[in-house]
């Protein structure tokens, strides 16, 4: 199937424009497959059907936290051997009272706590949950990450509003995992 850049679908014969529709939607599904194998979420996804391009694309370095300004001058003393040697993802494991821990966003997006609007939620609070059980969603250019629990335990809260936009690595739920 050959398209011009600028043919619309709508003008393709009904065979063409039903195969140019399901190879959208394989490349859908395999890049939705692709982000959520990744260990850290691109900060940038392009995809070309022509040619068949796909890019990902990772922020280099986190920015210098204002209460840590940078050195001006190479220091005489030896770097620790604990010390991060680049960017540390959040930490997820205290979001409040002992025992309770929470789910980060897996990427850049628009977190929904419903698979389509007007459908009840995955979970509510106070519901008991399992490794792997989904709780949400997030979105990315139309791309839908399911958001799985990663223990077992009480939905104590939840720290993002429906249809709120989330960065990578941010709490979305607090989880009280001593309610297992």
């Amino acid at each position: 199937m050959t398209l011009a850049p600028e043919q619309p679908v709508h003008d393709l014969a009904p065979d063409t424009a039903a195969e140019l529709i399901d190879l959208v939607g394989a490349v859908r599904e395999h890049a939705t497959r692709l982000i959520v194998d990744l260990s850290t979420a691109p900060s940038a996804v392009r995809v070309r059907a022509g040619d068949v391009l796909v890019e990902l694309e990772w922020q280099s370095a986190a920015p210098v936290a204002p209460d840590h300004p940078a050195p001006t001058a190479p220091s005489s003393t030896p770097a620790t051997a604990n010390a991060p040697a680049g960017p540390v993802p959040p930490d997820t494991r205290a979001a409040g009272p002992p025992g309770e821990r929470t789910i980060a966003a897996p990427s850049v997006g628009t977190f929904y706590r419903s698979p389509e609007p007007g459908a009840p939620p995955f979970v509510a609070e106070g519901d008991l949950v399992a490794p792997g059980r989904q709780v949400g969603i997030v979105e990315v250019m139309k791309l839908m990450i399911p958001v799985h629990a990663d223990r077992a335990g009480r939905i104590a809260r939840f720290l993002v509003d429906d249809n709120e936009p989330v960065e990578y690595g941010q709490p979305l739920v607090a989880l009280d995992a001593a309610a297992e």
